[in-house]
């Protein structure tokens, strides 16, 4: 394959590619930064550094030259930017970290490039992770001198989804082989199914949360995006594994090779299929891609069991009583007194804090914290934030109830594909579009999206997999035995 298409390489076949030297991990980092030029248009990205980013390549490539280096070593890929990063600026896309540069990588950071990866620059997000269309975004893509939305290369007038809209986008549009993103109630697994791609949260505490910005932290987690499962097998490889010093929410399990269970037999394979996922809420489009694709997992030897998740409708309003009530916490951080955006005018301490915080946040992000000071205040408190904790726990009961029938369980990623820039205004009706992916975050389960298909208009549609805890691998490879048996994962966008 020539230098031109090396986009159309998944991470395995870059890594091997660069393994026995048919290509170099310079020649592979200009030619993704080269894209990420050509189709700036898209907004993924919020900053590049070619020297520090052809840096790490030669690095890469003496490495490669000594016999040594990591799974990745050379392959290029890029970050959130809610992760932080010593060599690249990180916002979180708020006004309030304009300019910011962390003097230590995030633990994911880290290990991934332990493993030998190439930092390509850092993704548009929407604002500290609250959002699910990438339109809350403060930060001037680059190429760009204002804020935009970042935008779905499958139709440039729509959503790519979000939180994580940048790591889709460019993992979509071919701007990187893989990406990291972080899903709190399902920020990585909506903008998979947005934009074709797959993504998988994994376990929470299975990925370091050491220099992720915090939103929610007890819902919180990184994770991998790429083209297909097995990429997505590679990457969380390295993500994962204990950091019992810096975070206290890891847990204490071993690091594991995700790709050592592809291609397991799925031949009696109990898949679990909610009736709650099949409500008047789902479009037509969407229901009929995820029929199609579960009877393809019938025909590779799985079987469908019927199941019920009762709770899942309360999955929304207690996601949207916790989420916010931990953001109005973890954000108090941010008043101009350490670092950050400082408002330039005030007249007393009070003051600079109230035109600080104003400046600072955008309307969401004001929004989640207002709703969290509210229910975790005097006289609310238990009315709400305790009630939400119990219902919570039911949530999570009701997935191990579900787990006694069956060993994994399907059902759309989002109710509709995605949809028009600008189209959902009203923020409750971008709340309810989380319907599917909030009862596995809020009990902690491993979930992925995978390409299903199409909808109306030829946009994609995902098939969500959630799992048991630490079932990962389990759920790899059910994606990449049904990504052997079909093409959707490696359709591309029209001029991509």
């Amino acid at each position: 394959m020539s230098n031109t298409e090396l986009h159309q390489l998944g991470v395995a076949e870059l890594a091997a590619q660069l393994k026995s030297k048919e290509i170099s991990a310079v020649e592979a980092a200009q030619h993704f930064l080269a894209r990420a030029k050509q189709h700036k248009h898209l907004g993924a990205f919020v900053a590049i550094h070619e020297d520090t980013t052809l840096a790490q390549a030669r690095a890469a490539d003496a490495l490669i030259a000594q016999g040594k280096g990591g799974r990745l070593a050379g392959v290029p890929i890029a970050h959130k930017d809610i992760f932080v990063t010593k060599d690249f600026p990180t916002t979180a896309a708020s006004k309030m970290l304009k300019g910011y540069q962390s003097p230590f990588d995030a633990t994911v950071v880290t290990k991934l490039t332990a493993s030998g990866a190439v930092t390509l620059g850092k993704l548009n997000c929407d604002e500290f992770a609250m959002g699910g269309a990438n339109e809350n975004s403060a930060i001037a893509p680059v190429g760009f001198d204002a804020a935009q939305p970042v935008r779905n290369p499958w139709n440039i007038e729509r959503v790519p989804g979000g939180s994580s809209g940048g790591s889709a986008a460019a993992v979509a549009a071919r701007l990187a082989p893989a990406v990291t993103g972080t899903d709190t109630g399902g920020s990585i697994r909506q903008p998979a199914s947005f934009c074709g791609i797959t993504g998988i949260k994994p376990t929470y505490g299975r990925a370091s949360r050491y220099g992720m910005i915090a939103f929610a932290s007890s819902l919180d987690q990184a994770g991998p995006m790429g083209r297909s499962a097995e990429d997505c097998a590679l990457l969380l490889s390295e993500m994962c594994g204990p950091d019992l010093d810096r975070d206290s929410t890891s847990l204490d399990v071993p690091a594991e090779d995700f790709t050592a269970q592809l291609n397991d037999s799925i031949e009696g394979l109990r898949i679990g299929v909610p009736a709650e996922f099949f409500g008047d809420g789902l479009s037509a489009d969407v229901r009929a891609a995820v029929d199609a694709s579960l009877k393809e997992y019938e025909k590779l030897g799985a079987k469908l069991v019927p199941i019920t998740l009762p709770r899942t409708e309360l999955s929304v309003p207690v996601y949207y009583i916790l989420a916010p009530a931990e953001a109005s916490s973890n954000l108090s951080r941010f008043d101009g007194v350490k670092f950050g955006h400082r408002a330039q005018k005030y007249a007393d301490l009070n003051d600079m804090y109230k035109k600080t915080r104003a400046e600072g946040f955008g309307d969401e992000v004001k929004r989640r914290i207002m709703i969290g000071a509210y229910v975790l205040s005097e006289g609310y408190y238990d009315a709400y934030y305790l009630q939400a904790q119990r219902i919570r726990r039911m949530i999570a009961d009701d997935f191990q109830t579900a787990f006694k029938d069956c060993d994994v369980i399907a059902g759309p990623a989002a109710p509709t594909t995605a949809w028009a820039i600008g189209g959902k205004s009203d923020p409750v009706s971008n709340y309810l579009a989380d319907i599917f992916t909030l009862p596995a975050s809020l009990a902690g389960l491993p979930g992925l999206s995978l390409p299903a298909g199409f909808g109306d208009a030829g946009m994609p549609v995902g098939l969500q997999l959630i799992g048991n805890y630490f079932s990962e691998g389990k759920l790899l490879n059910a994606a990449h035995r049904f990504q052997q048996a079909t093409d959707f994962h490696l359709q591309r966008p029209a001029g991509i």
